[in-house]
């Protein structure tokens, strides 16, 4: 029986045409059993690309062991110097913290008081957001209530979230807009100070990736490493953000009392080194 009319080039007629064998995609091989001529018809399915795990793309960033041993020498002596310092105390900074951990926290969440939330944008203690006033006008536009609805979604999205199950996604999600849980002006420096609030043992207080004192730049002053340029690169911001943290604590090594007091000590060493 003839195969959609098909003929065969060499006979020119589709009376003897049949299928010898379905392919990938829409690609059939069809032959004619008169003269014995085989040929192929349609498409072939496309080969999908393998995508690299998040594992395998962090392998990629820049490790400590990828630093100069001189640079590492001067930073060291650098920490030695600032340790001999006894740091002064900020009386303020742990019952805020304190009481923001209570705030982001699961059970005090879905309650926060919109003041307490817009207080904490505008608050620079313990890490220093910066100019505000984009997050402010989108509050005041919204109101009070709106605009805490707004917040509460982006911190429990940021903190509990399961889709996608990463913390460098989700965090990307928010700072790109890209999800229906963002608040504008709530971006990159806010949900990094909610980080290392609720996580003060893992997060520097750093809260910008790349500027006049970011991650980024501290990285090549102090020890001569260059992290990737966000304007140049395919990673992610919520990648470049927390893997720059993760190295950057990992130069540091122990000795501070805090993740502040170390903060402090990559301030004052990036312009010495």
């Amino acid at each position: 029986m003839a195969i959609d009319l098909i003929e065969c080039s060499n006979c020119q007629t589709d009376e003897h045409v049949k299928l010898v064998e379905r392919l990938t995609g829409t690609q059939k091989k069809l032959g004619c059993t008169s003269c014995g001529h085989e040929w192929l018809r349609g498409e072939p399915a496309r080969q999908k690309i393998q995508l690299p795990t998040l594992d395998e793309i962090k392998k990629r960033f820049p490790k400590p062991g990828d630093v100069d041993p001189e640079k590492i020498a001067r930073a060291n002596e650098l920490k030695t110097e600032f340790l001999r310092r006894e740091p002064e105390p900020v009386p303020n900074v742990a019952p805020y913290w304190a009481k923001y951990q209570q705030v982001f926290s699961a059970e005090g969440l879905p309650t926060a008081d919109p003041q307490d939330l817009k207080d904490f944008a505008n608050s620079n203690v313990g890490a220093n957001p910066g100019n505000m006033s984009v997050f402010n006008e989108a509050w005041n536009e919204m109101g009070p209530e709106a605009g805490a609805a707004r917040v509460r979604k982006s911190v429990e999205y940021l903190l509990r979230g399961q889709t996608p199950v990463d913390l460098e996604d989700r965090l990307t999600a928010l700072i790109n807009d890209t999800t229906s849980r963002g608040m504008k002006g709530f971006k990159e420096s806010l949900l990094t100070k909610v980080l290392c609030i609720i996580y003060p043992d893992q997060y520097l207080t750093i809260l910008k990736y790349t500027g006049e004192a970011g991650k980024r730049e501290i990285a090549r002053s102090l020890w001569g490493i260059e992290l990737p340029d966000p304007e140049k690169v395919d990673w992610t911001i919520g990648r470049l953000i927390l893997w720059s943290n993760d190295l950057l604590l990992a130069l540091l090594g122990d000795g501070f009392r805090h993740q502040q007091h170390a903060s402090e000590f990559l301030w004052w060493a990036k312009d010495k080194a």
